[in-house]
């Protein structure tokens, strides 16, 4: 096992010493069992409630599915999740970790992919996945909330389960990522390597070991959320607060009435939004000393507002599925603006040129940012391929552009690849446009992204040339993409146009639709 220490600092406080993810519950369930876990829609659970519930759901799992087999939980943030994420880790099945908003079109493709032989969910996905499980084949769906609920799981007799504990290299989780193609693809992290991401996690953030309530805000399937919202708190013995929706106002009665203390922020668009609620102005928010942030570029004078507001600085991490964190602004290195911060100790970060991949590139010199660390993937579920071509020489290619300054602090400058931020979700043109060409009028559909001045991140443009002899509407292809996409990859504003502008070798030419979007945006005032 690799063995990892990093330095502490600010209130950071030491953990123990453990392989797995699962030696982290127990030993929180040991040391805090009357300590409140997780709070949500009015309800509470103890960890010593929690450790009972999760039992008794890795008994339904270990009759449902042999060891090493996937486990597909498709549940939103929830009392539930975390309790259905720390079963399977007991009945030794690997969980696969699936946004209950995707739609059929967007399910179906990541469940037959994974090939799990049950599904935990939760009512409201219910019947979508027993008809999807019908098709597939998947034995066994659990319903979390009707079927099967937490007070019935926590107060069922406690029989031990007939499996051994967790070994480190044992697949601790499958969480989906766009990758280099823009198909979705499982990425696979091992007990080791989570137990190491979430110490670096405390190594960016600095928690307390007793005393610390947590609110996140990023789906726990999302590899941030997953950390900060799932793994962090455990480790720290810590209560979270979970809301029941991203509304401003909602999060700020929380965070006062909690007196919450770690704030899971996440892109600018979040704490935009509560800058901009109307009962911030005198909420008693004096408890909060830790506000994260990822996902995309904070501008300088947000960080500004929130700083005033509040009168804690919020630090940027920068991160990605296949390995996360990787570098982040401290109260150690200090803020730069424009900068996604410096290197984690036990991180190596370098800059090569775009054309090979091996030749490192100096201080400011621009190029493809490739990383190394401890807690990176172990690869691509399936798909030796496309590993190959992500882990290359012991390191991760990126495909994000930037540079290093001369004292290390990482800039992020452009994007290899055509992939769009959206409130902090990479969203990929091709598979956006892959959906809005199955409508039966589109001729041709090209998207990307223009800058969003409200969440200062990207917007989704697309350019759509009906069939000929169709006439088309932008409402019909706002209701296919909300019919077959997640919100956030649905595009917030098509252009019907005649044709789309092509290349002298007939490929789309995306420049040419970015400079519309842009320049069409900015006679509007809209960047």
């Amino acid at each position: 096992m690799t063995s990892v220490v990093l330095p502490l600092h600010g209130l950071g406080q030491p953990r123990p010493d453990v392989a797995t993810v699962s030696a982290i519950f127990n030993h929180t369930v040991i040391t805090a069992p009357d300590t409140v876990a997780l709070r949500h829609l009015g309800s509470s659970i103890t960890y010593q409630e929690e450790r009972r519930a999760v039992q008794a759901l890795a008994r339904r799992l270990v009759a449902a599915a042999d060891r090493g087999d996937v486990v597909a939980l498709v549940l939103p943030n929830s009392i539930e999740f975390c309790i259905a994420y720390f079963a399977t880790l007991k009945a030794l099945v690997v969980p696969a970790l699936l946004n209950p908003l995707y739609p059929r079109a967007q399910l179906e493709p990541l469940l037959r992919d994974v090939a799990p032989r049950a599904v935990v969910c939760s009512p409201q996905t219910r019947d979508l996945v027993l008809e999807i499980g019908e098709r597939l084949d998947i034995p066994t769906v659990i319903s979390l909330g009707d079927e099967v609920t937490v007070a019935a799981l926590a107060a069922e007799p406690e029989v031990p389960l007939d499996r051994p504990e967790a070994k480190p290299d044992a697949v601790a989780a499958l969480l989906f990522t766009g990758g280099t193609t823009g198909l979705s693809k499982a990425v696979e992290h091992t007990h080791e390597r989570l137990v190491i991401a979430t110490r670096c996690t405390e190594y960016m953030w600095p928690t307390r070991i007793q005393g610390e309530v947590f609110l996140p805000i990023a789906p726990f399937t999302h590899i941030y959320g997953f950390l900060g919202g799932v793994l962090a708190p455990v480790s720290a013995r810590a209560e979270t607060v979970i809301p029941d929706r991203f509304q401003p106002e909602h999060v700020i009665e929380l965070m006062t009435c909690h007196r919450v203390t770690v704030f899971g922020g996440g892109p600018p668009a979040i704490y935009a939004g509560l800058l901009a609620a109307k009962n911030l102005v005198g909420a008693d928010l004096s408890a909060l000393r830790v506000c994260p942030a990822g996902g995309a570029p904070m501008p300088v004078e947000l960080l500004e507002r929130w700083r005033r507001a509040t009168g804690v600085e919020i630090h940027e991490g920068y991160g990605m599925t296949e390995m996360a964190p990787i570098s982040g602004t401290t109260d150690l290195s200090g803020i730069r603006p424009g900068s996604v911060g410096k290197t984690i100790p036990c991180n190596t970060i370098q800059i090569v040129d775009l054309e090979t991949g091996t030749r490192v590139l100096a201080p400011g010199e621009r190029g493809e940012v490739r990383v190394q660390g401890p807690h990176m993937m172990t690869g691509y579920r399936n798909r030796p391929d496309e590993t190959a071509q992500t882990l290359r020489d012991g390191f991760i290619h990126t495909g994000d552009i930037g540079h290093l300054d001369p004292d290390g602090f990482l800039f992020i400058t452009d994007r290899k690849k055509d992939v769009v931020l959206v409130k902090g979700f990479n969203v990929f043109p091709r598979e956006v446009e892959e959906v809005i060409h199955t409508h039966p009028k589109v001729g041709g559909v090209g998207v990307v992204g223009a800058p969003d001045a409200r969440t200062a991140g990207e917007r989704l443009i697309a350019f759509v040339a009906p069939l000929a002899g169709e006439t088309l509407t932008e409402a019909e292809i706002a209701r296919h993409c909300a019919e077959h996409l997640v919100g956030y990859k649905c595009p917030a504003e098509v252009r019907i146009v005649d044709v789309l502008p092509m290349t002298g070798t007939q490929k789309l030419d995306r420049i040419a639709l970015r400079r519309e979007a842009r320049e069409d945006r900015e006679e509007k005032g809209q960047v």
